[in-house]
């Protein structure tokens, strides 16, 4: 069967759905956090998300069927003085991984990023991800170094809690 990579229309209700669903796919396997969508997030975030104009996106389709999602967010990249594009979210439907469709969905992220006119692109992994850092190498990513003494980048995050009045 063909592969399809399309840009996300959360516009349209059967591609935001079929994008939700992948997203629910995802967020439910370990490498997601193992837990699905909360149900106010899955109400939300396609709105939301559709207004918000960083916000680059594909479905890799085989026939009528979804197979892998991207989600990529526009960022800056300051030495650079140029913008970067940012690998947010990748999955593909367990029943259909090792066969192509992550490396797909990778080149369409870079070929998007060149049409931004990005200096890079970026992401995040697991460090015990195993299958997906041999997709990110094999796809020519490599651990973030500005000085080989200093280490790799390590990515970091805080929880903000909405404050009560």
């Amino acid at each position: 069967m063909s592969l399809r990579i399309v840009t996300v229309d959360l516009e349209n209700p059967a591609i935001s759905a079929a994008w939700l669903d992948l997203l629910e796919h995802y967020a439910r396997d370990p490498m997601g956090g193992g837990e699905g969508l909360a149900a106010e997030v899955r109400e939300q975030l396609p709105g939301r998300l559709a207004g918000r104009p960083g916000f680059h996106g594909a479905l890799a389709w085989e026939g009528e069927n979804a197979v892998g999602l991207i989600n990529c967010f526009e960022g800056f990249s300051t030495f650079a003085a140029r913008p970067l594009l940012n690998i947010h979210d990748i999955v593909v439907r367990r029943e259909r991984r090792r066969a192509g469709i992550g490396q797909a969905l990778l080149a369409w992220a870079a070929q998007r990023a060149r049409q931004l006119g990005c200096c890079k692109l970026t992401l995040e992994v697991l460090s015990q991800n195993e299958r997906a850092l041999a997709a990110y190498e094999m796809a020519g990513f490599k651990p973030y170094v500005l000085d080989p003494a200093a280490g790799h980048a390590l990515l970091m995050q805080k929880i903000l809690k909405e404050e009560t009045a």
